[in-house]
């Protein structure tokens, strides 16, 4: 049984080859859009004011603003502790987090937003000079949960369960009720020395209350790297008289900006420069983003760096060939591959480039059909005049040397063939036997 073949016309095929050319330009399109569209990352926040989700929401503004690559999506919670926790379980891309808050197994550092500082404060007048001091009193933990590693730091430190210190979570806004009550005989709070933080410790006390120095602060800095020691600079809390009189010695606490350590190197390395960017921008009309900094890049830093961060401050983020050099790799094998496509799809719709040679021969034979089909004298004249011409031109071309020129024999061997068909023709009216239609032979 014979096989049949359809054969599509000319516009047939001009239809398909154009829908299946719309179809992969779609394609493109979509995966060109997919490429270049932002990244966006989950950012949980956490605090007990709601100022770490205030400033998440100015970086995250400027974000947009400026058409950055990195969008963020904030995530709010009511404390740090929730932020982490959620952070820990993989809910999130990045956290605002504390350095001794939760589970940082994934964490790796981005940048620190600022530092927290530990203030052990007695009431105004209060004989209480030392920790050791507190022998027997209550001491309200503002801030409850988060805050107590650092009271559990400190029992450790100063074996403060035989002196029968106490600690008890106090909430923020029921502190100073609790001081006026005496139901604690001090407060610990952790608070970044900013001018807001430090009106609010004020204002807890009627009157300048006593710092109590840490004085163990480099040791148990050194058993938790989570802290650090730091000297309260003269007059942080008042000016005149100063209070403190002089430094005093107190333990500091990171808040840091994280990533998952399995975010990718590239994303992370963009973010860390977005960020100190909007610190630049913003930190005049923001004072909040002062504290802003570059994270620590050492290898035994308590929170890891993100390579992608490290190599954003290290200067050694990815070249345009590392970025990109497997790409250009490609190129000339994908464009080598379009235009095979497009060869197939000339071919398949039956273009052709016209060629000198198949014009000319065609011609010639146009002629001879004439030249049979000639029914006078005066119409075969006019056939071997116009011929003359035709032949002459392709002559021409075929002396200049043209590459798609007719050569010299077969012209000549074509000229010969219709001098004879014209010849024919002629002895044919002059004999008298002419018959009209095409001459035979």
């Amino acid at each position: 049984m014979k096989s049949m073949t359809i054969a599509f016309p000319f516009w047939g095929r001009v239809l398909l080859v154009a829908g299946l050319f719309g179809l992969a330009l779609g394609a493109c399109l979509l995966v060109w859009r997919y490429v270049e569209r932002p990244t966006t990352l989950s950012l949980a926040v956490g605090s007990l004011d709601g100022e770490a989700g205030r400033t998440a929401s100015i970086i995250a503004s400027h974000f947009a603003d400026k058409k950055s690559t990195i969008r963020l999506n904030i995530e709010r919670f009511d404390d740090v502790v929730a932020s982490g926790k959620a952070f820990a379980e993989g809910k999130a891309d990045l956290a605002v987090i504390r350095a001794d808050v939760g589970d940082l197994s994934a964490a790796r550092s981005v940048a620190v937003l600022t530092k927290g500082v530990a203030m052990l404060l007695a009431p105004p007048g209060s004989r209480i000079t030392s920790v050791e001091g507190l022998r027997g009193r209550t001491v309200g933990v503002v801030g409850g949960e988060v805050n107590r590693r650092l009271a559990q730091a400190l029992t450790k430190q100063y074996d403060l369960s035989r002196a029968n210190v106490t600690f008890k979570d106090v909430a923020i806004a029921d502190a100073r009720r609790a001081i006026e009550a005496k139901e604690v005989g001090a407060v610990l709070v952790v608070i970044p020395l900013t001018e807001k933080y430090l009106t609010y410790v004020r204002g807890l006390f009627k009157g300048a209350p006593v710092l109590i120095p840490i004085d163990a602060a480099g040791a148990i800095a050194d058993a938790d790297g989570a802290y650090e020691s730091f000297d309260i600079p003269k007059g942080t809390l008042r000016g005149a008289p100063p209070v403190p009189d002089d430094d005093v010695t107190t333990l500091r606490v990171g808040y840091y900006l994280v990533a998952n350590k399995k975010l990718h190197s590239t994303v992370v390395a963009n973010l860390t420069g977005m960020v100190i960017s909007a610190r630049r921008d913003l930190v005049a009309s923001q004072p909040q983003l002062s504290g802003v900094a570059a994270a620590n890049t050492d290898p035994d830093a308590y929170i890891p760096v993100h390579p992608g961060a490290a190599a954003y401050y290290n200067g050694t983020e990815q070249s345009f060939m590392d970025k990109y050099g497997d790409d250009i790799y490609l190129a000339p094998m994908i464009l080598g591959a379009l235009a095979s496509v497009l060869a197939a799809a000339w071919r398949f719709l039956g273009i052709r480039t016209p060629d000198r040679r198949s014009v000319a021969l065609t011609s010639f034979d146009a002629i001879r059909r004439r030249i049979k089909d000639a029914s006078s004298e005066t119409e075969l004249a006019a056939i071997e005049d116009e011929f003359d011409e035709l032949l002459n031109a392709h002559l021409a071309a075929a002396i200049c040397g043209g590459d798609d020129a007719l050569d010299a024999p077969t012209l000549l061997s074509a000229a010969q063939r219709l001098d004879n068909l014209i010849h024919h023709r002629r002895t044919a009216f002059a004999s008298g036997h002419f018959t009209p239609g095409p001459l035979q032979g």
